[in-house]
């Protein structure tokens, strides 16, 4: 049915209450974050406003002090390493719930997304009391096993949507020229739905790095990572550095989501093609 293009002036007054809605929790929710990055650059000692003056003093400072810089290195390698068993995994377990139909493909799915609704603090003390007794309680190998449980959904999930659009006759035209499966999924399958590969791991990358509560329970001083150290500064001593740090994890994570919705327009793109 066509639309007149005509609404009553109830449906503008729904329409224009419902935008004004959405603008407040908008601004709600990003205006806390706003307001911080500009004491980032405080040339004063304290959190206030107004400002006394703009400097660079604790940028300099957080890249100067090892506890920082320290901090940074371990989320990344733990965010890397995360990344990667969360990538390759999903991308696995993905493809074979895909590809196959069989008894309990809903139960084992259901399971494989089950830390995406799981309260964070059940998970984090659950992997506290398992990795205590196997000898990863205050290890990377612990921290990058726990946090990659934790990326692998979105991982699954979509690689999961970047294969409901394949074109499974791809695959067969493959293997009937000779192809191994191995050589038709580097050949073939990846190319097609790397982009959903590949947003999967930034959102594994990210929920590793900003992740705090797993790493509240079962990380040493030596595995503090930035948002632990973030909280330790937080509960002992509250400078500008803090909100220095603050803002360019803020940053990097937008630059992160920003690049994965630059993947799904992509993918997007792909699946009308195909």
């Amino acid at each position: 049915m066509r639309s007149t293009g005509y609404h009553t002036p109830q449906q503008r007054l729904f329409r224009a209450t419902l935008r004004a809605f959405v603008a407040l929790a908008c601004v709600f929710l990003i205006l806390p974050i706003v307001l911080i990055i500009p004491i980032s650059f405080s040339s004063g000692s304290f959190l206030s406003y107004p400002l006394p003056g703009l400097s660079l003093r604790w940028y300099r400072g957080v890249m100067m002090n090892p506890v920082w810089m320290d901090s940074i290195a371990n989320s990344l390698i733990i965010a890397v390493g995360a990344t990667f068993v969360a990538t390759t995994l999903g991308t696995l377990a993905a493809y074979g719930l895909s590809s196959t139909r069989f008894a309990g493909r809903e139960l084992i799915t259901a399971l494989v997304v089950a830390p995406l609704i799981m309260p964070i603090v059940i998970f984090g003390l659950g992997v506290y009391f398992l990795f205590a007794r196997i000898g990863l309680q205050g290890t990377f190998a612990g921290l990058i096993i726990a946090h990659a449980v934790l990326g692998s959904p979105f991982v699954v999930l979509t690689v999961m949507a970047s294969l409901q659009g394949f074109d499974k006759q791809l695959i067969r035209a493959s293997q009937s020229l000779g192809s191994t499966p191995f050589t038709t999924f580097r050949t073939v399958t990846f190319p097609i739905i790397a982009p959903g590969v590949f947003a999967g791991a930034l959102f594994a990358f990210i929920t590793s790095f900003d992740e705090i509560i797993v790493a509240l329970f079962i990380a040493s001083p030596a595995q503090f990572t930035l948002p632990r150290q973030l909280f330790t500064g937080l509960r002992d001593q509250i400078d500008p550095s803090i909100v220095a740090v603050t803002t360019l994890l803020v940053m990097f994570t937008v630059s992160l989501l920003l690049f994965v919705d630059f993947l799904r327009r992509r993918t997007a793109r792909i699946m009308r093609k195909e």
